[in-house]
């Protein structure tokens, strides 16, 4: 499987990327083949075996707590060695885990655990208050806290590779956030997909910065770091990132474009060195990623590799191994999908989809001919690699008729070096505004003293390549980050984020 990655690393360790048929049974290898490696550092460090026993004990709390294979238990806990051992309890219990995101507040966690019908929500005692509304109104639900231990170890389940393991919600960027429902086969692939096109990628050291309820964190940062045997330093809150990279030492980071942006303007004030001596490679994605970070982090010795996912598709779609040579692409897509292009959008089926959003009237517009239609906008190259273009719910039709991409130009002025990152969007119907972050250490680099008329210029040029209508003819520069939801990307169409 996924032969065409298999150039990108040696024959060993290309051959030790081998399916599971459910995570329990990918657990139990990992322990036995990894036991004395160090699995988690929060605070104490845990090995793979220690964090077995413990998630062995876990598993008998939830059975005491009345979870049964095939219930449904919540988990609100914030990235921490509670949230990993209560998650790898339920799911290798067979009990599929609801994670919920922990800015939300105590009449949405009643909601949804009374909505989904949990046996249980696993919390972290620092969140009491988020679930107050539900320990009062719904005491049928049993709240554990991730803390809670047992003395008798519960063995694990394997379960069919169909089986409901998790259940995400999206980013709700542009709309209401959904649940998706990921199978133990769809995590499990997404687990794997993680592992190409890296050429060392077994027992590797990871820095968690990424909420672990998003799709991205557990995915590519938590399970594909177990799968591999691999350490995952848990950073606690992310201003400590560098001091936390100081200690820790990682080789591989997995981020999103808005922090790896943020970490490069750093270690431009204070030098390569506050990445420590060991970093090779940042896993980059959940939001357009700007070509100037991959190129700009090739200079300082690291490599940055784009890549495309979403929630309904256990994270991973494609991974861009070429990413120097093809910057603007996310990448070759992984075997064991099936897609096809319809009037530009991407629709996806395969053995890492979800099986669908919980609420049922989410998917009546989800689905065609069995595929999931992303909303993505698409192209792809001569040689399999894949560009994204746009979102189909973003399309700007202006008063003339015309159809705009903003994402696809978004792409084109966030190459412009000063540019960290920027939102397009149309004024009155009639004409296009180009509203820009600033990177201000370029801006300071340059020596630039009037930044409107430098980025006019520069606007000015790619403006001349576009049509009529796709022309920015007004700028505005922020004095403050766009307002961005828990996984770093712009929140679209939100009042702080349109200055008019």
């Amino acid at each position: 499987m996924n032969e065409k990655f298999k150039q990108y690393t040696d024959e060993e360790t290309f051959s030790k990327i081998v399916a599971f048929p459910c995570i329990a049974a990918m657990w139990e290898d990992r322990v036995k083949t990894y036991g004395d490696n160090v699995a988690i550092v929060d605070g104490e460090v845990y090995t793979y075996a220690r964090l077995n026993e413990d998630v062995a004990a876990f598993r008998t709390v939830l059975s005491e707590n009345g979870a049964t294979p095939g219930s449904l238990i919540g988990i609100l806990c914030p990235n921490s060695y509670g949230f990993v051992k209560a998650y790898l309890a339920a799911v290798t219990f067979g009990v599929p885990a609801v994670l919920m995101p922990t800015h939300l507040d105590e009449m949405t966690v009643f909601g949804i655990a009374s909505k989904f019908g949990m046996k249980a929500v696993v919390y972290d005692e620092s969140l009491e208050a988020k679930v107050a509304v539900l320990r009062e109104k719904n005491p049928g639900v049993a709240l554990i806290p991730s803390a809670a231990t047992a003395d008798a170890a519960m063995p694990s389940i394997s379960v069919p590779a169909e089986t409901p393991a998790a259940i995400l919600f999206t980013g709700g960027t542009t709309g209401k956030s959904k649940g998706a429902k990921l199978s133990h086969k769809a995590i499990l692939a997404g687990t794997m997909n993680g592992c190409y096109g890296i050429r060392e990628i077994f027992c590797q050291r990871y820095l968690l910065v990424l909420p672990l309820t998003h799709v991205f964190g557990l995915i590519r940062n938590l399970m594909t770091s177990l799968y591999t045997g691999s350490a995952m330093y848990i950073c606690r809150n992310n201003k400590d990132m560098f001091r936390d990279v100081a200690v820790f030492k990682p080789t591989i980071m997995v981020l999103v474009p808005a922090l790896a942006e943020m970490a490069l303007n750093l270690s431009r004030q204070f030098g390569r060195n506050m990445w420590g001596p060991d970093l090779k490679t940042i896993i980059c994605g959940a939001a357009p990623v700007a070509p100037y970070l991959v190129k700009e982090y090739d200079k300082i010795g690291v490599t940055l590799l784009p890549g495309y996912g979403l929630t309904e598709s256990a994270n991973l779609v494609s991974g861009n191994p070429e990413a120097l040579a093809k910057p603007e692409s996310v990448g070759l897509i992984y075997d064991g999908m099936a897609y096809k292009i319809v009037d530009g959008e991407l629709w996806l089926k395969g053995i890492n989809m979800m099986d669908g959003y919980v609420t049922p009237e989410d998917n009546a517009l989800a689905y065609e001919d069995g595929y999931f239609k992303t909303g993505d906008l698409v192209r792809i190259d001569e040689e399999g690699f894949l560009y994204i273009t746009g979102r189909l719910k973003e399309i700007i039709v202006l008063s003339s008729g015309e159809n705009v991409s903003p994402a696809e130009l978004e792409v084109k002025f966030c190459g412009i070096d000063v540019i960290s990152d920027c939102l397009v969007y149309d004024e009155d119907g009639k004409r296009l505004v180009l509203e820009i972050l600033p990177r201000m250490t370029r801006v300071k680099e340059l020596g630039i003293e009037d930044l409107y008329s430098y980025v006019k210029g520069e606007v000015d040029k790619i403006n001349s390549t576009l049509p009529p209508f796709e022309q920015i003819t007004k700028i505005i520069i922020r004095d403050t980050d766009f307002v961005r939801t828990p996984a770093m990307k712009i929140a679209r169409n939100l009042n702080g984020n349109v200055k008019k």
